[in-house]
């Protein structure tokens, strides 16, 4: 399990929407779950849909993390103390597999960019 303090959730990763997004139910403990949140990978931007490169790395992440159950890091804001989320309403995360940083991962292999603010 990634050391991410208090902001560590094991999560199963219920789809894949793109290369940067996914749906995950969220085990908050004491058997309480988020249902169906959609999660964006935090710090990174992967191809958009319908241009270059945004097919491949859906399916990367597809093949990585779709009908597992992983371990989330949710990231804080920083003008706010609360959890922080995008544009959209999606939690910003970093998900692991094992003591792999999936987001990191993207990056590595060409699929995504650092998302540069």
């Amino acid at each position: 399990m990634p050391d991410c303090g208090l902001y560590t959730y094991r999560a199963d990763i219920v789809r894949v929407i793109d290369g940067d997004t996914v749906v995950a139910d969220i085990d908050l403990g004491f058997d309480v779950w988020k249902r169906n949140e959609h999660l964006r990978l935090y710090e990174i931007q992967a191809p958009e849909r319908g241009s270059e490169g945004a097919h491949a790395a859906t399916e990367a992440l597809r093949a990585r993390v779709e009908g597992r159950s992983l371990f989330i890091c949710t990231h804080k804001m920083r003008r706010k103390d609360r959890e922080a989320t995008g544009s959209f309403g999606r939690y910003l995360v970093t998900i692991y597999q094992a003591e792999e940083n999936v987001n990191e991962w993207l990056v590595t292999q060409g699929f995504a960019v650092r998302y540069e603010r």
